[in-house]
């Protein structure tokens, strides 16, 4: 029998847990959040420009664009041995793996300095491309960051992400608003793991934790410090090292932070543009949900259910994470298509925010795995009357063209015709 979940009740209870400020809320935010928003040569909003920072696949075309002669031929070598599914991870991992493992011994043209070199040169670039400041208009950092903000809040907003960028920073202090990301001090500030750990500071503060880094981390006698600029880039590159790394400081405390917060009582952590591919998030997410069954995690994905492999086989084990794709939902472990029902009085230019054709496709979706739909709809949970501010595209209708009804929901949140 086919199941099939309504996303107004869903979206009903979440955009009324958003306007609230009262439970302890985080976000997960992944590579899919800068990709999502698009601008021209001056860097300015254009829905036919180019991401603002790339995906995987260009991202990998940039980072290993302009090496020497010698480093290309390796870099060349390594993709062909990897086969098509090579891409930046992949490869900064096979050069990271030579450089530990062939000493003087070369192969593909370089011997083990050689692939430190190359290490350090892709490393370089890929720091050059995620460097990229924010819009100066208003965009979906800055509405994401108004919600933030513009509660009344009992705990803090938690943002763990796993990017290098510097765009939440740009908007949190675009906004005036203090956070606080595990540094402190002036002219070096460093990394202080027992503030990280604690609940000390004001509600309105919010925290941002850079899960694998960020430009502007530099090393000093050993210790990570901050504000070196964007081109300063001591990341936890994709790589096979990072897990690794990851035990070290400032990462340990930082994932040890993630964990706290799933393991804190009522909690809801809302994952977007995260592809639930990386092993380790992945690792502490499934052990801290084993243990406390009243957290919960909400992830919402850009692509259809099919295609979310990695989120659905997480939540397929935990059934306190759902997952939100574009054609359908995994929720308490059920999955199912979505099928609206009735309009609700009033809810029409609401549901448009989460419910429409996504660019020229005149097929209906679920629009918050899109980072930009997703901070446009937390920036206007507060308001009761849409109408004024519509969300979609010019693709999308403006009027309300479904009329599928949904039969009576059982306890579950599903629908069985």
């Amino acid at each position: 029998m086919e199941t099939f979940h309504n996303p107004d009740r869903f979206m009903s209870d979440f955009r009324q847990v958003l306007s609230q400020g009262r439970k302890r809320i985080g976000l997960l935010v992944g590579a899919g959040a800068p990709l999502a928003i698009r601008v021209n040569a001056d860097n300015v909003l254009d829905p036919s420009g180019s991401p603002l920072i790339p995906g995987v696949e260009d991202l990998t075309k940039l980072a290993t664009a302009g090496l020497d002669a010698a480093q290309a031929k390796a870099v060349d070598g390594i993709r062909t041995s990897l086969g098509p599914d090579a891409n930046i991870e992949s490869i900064l991992s096979r050069v990271r793996l030579m450089n530990q493992a062939i000493g003087s011994a070369e192969v593909l043209g370089l011997d083990a300095d050689g692939y430190k070199t190359l290490g350090s040169a892709i490393c370089e670039r890929i720091g050059k491309v995620v460097a990229p400041k924010l819009p100066k208009s208003p965009n979906a950092y800055t509405e994401l960051v108004g919600w933030i903000t513009g509660t009344m809040r009992s705990h803090a907003v938690e943002v763990f992400t796993t990017n290098y960028d510097l765009l939440f920073e740009d908007a949190f202090e675009r906004a005036r608003n203090p956070y606080f990301d595990g540094f402190s001090g002036g002219s070096a500030p460093f990394f202080d793991p027992v503030s990280v750990a604690s609940d000390d500071l004001p509600p309105r503060w919010a925290k941002l934790w850079k899960m694998h880094g960020s430009i502007g981390w530099a090393l000093e006698d050993g210790v990570v410090v901050r504000g070196k600029g964007r081109t300063a880039t001591e990341l936890v590159y994709p790589d096979h090292l990072k897990y690794d790394l990851t035990q070290k400081q400032p990462y340990s405390a930082l994932f040890e932070r993630l964990k706290s917060f799933l393991l804190t009582p009522d909690t809801l952590l809302i994952a977007v543009g995260f592809s639930f591919r990386d092993a380790h998030i992945c690792a502490v997410l499934d052990e801290s949900l084993a243990m406390n069954a009243n957290s919960a995690v909400l992830a919402f994905q850009y692509q259809t259910l099919d295609k979310e492999a990695a989120a659905m086989k997480l939540a397929s084990d935990r059934p306190n994470l759902s997952v939100y794709a574009a054609d359908g939902a995994m929720i308490g472990g059920v999955p199912g298509k979505w099928r609206p029902g009735e309009l609700p009085k009033n809810w029409g230019s609401i549901r448009r925010s989460f419910w429409a054709p996504r660019g020229s496709d005149k097929s209906y979706v679920f629009l918050l795995g899109d980072f930009v739909s997703f901070a446009r709809f937390c920036a206007l949970a507060q308001s009761n009357d849409m109408s004024m501010t519509p969300v979609v595209t010019a693709a999308a209708s403006e009027s309300e063209t479904e009329t599928t009804t949904e039969s009576p929901a059982d306890t579950s949140g599903t629908a069985t015709p």
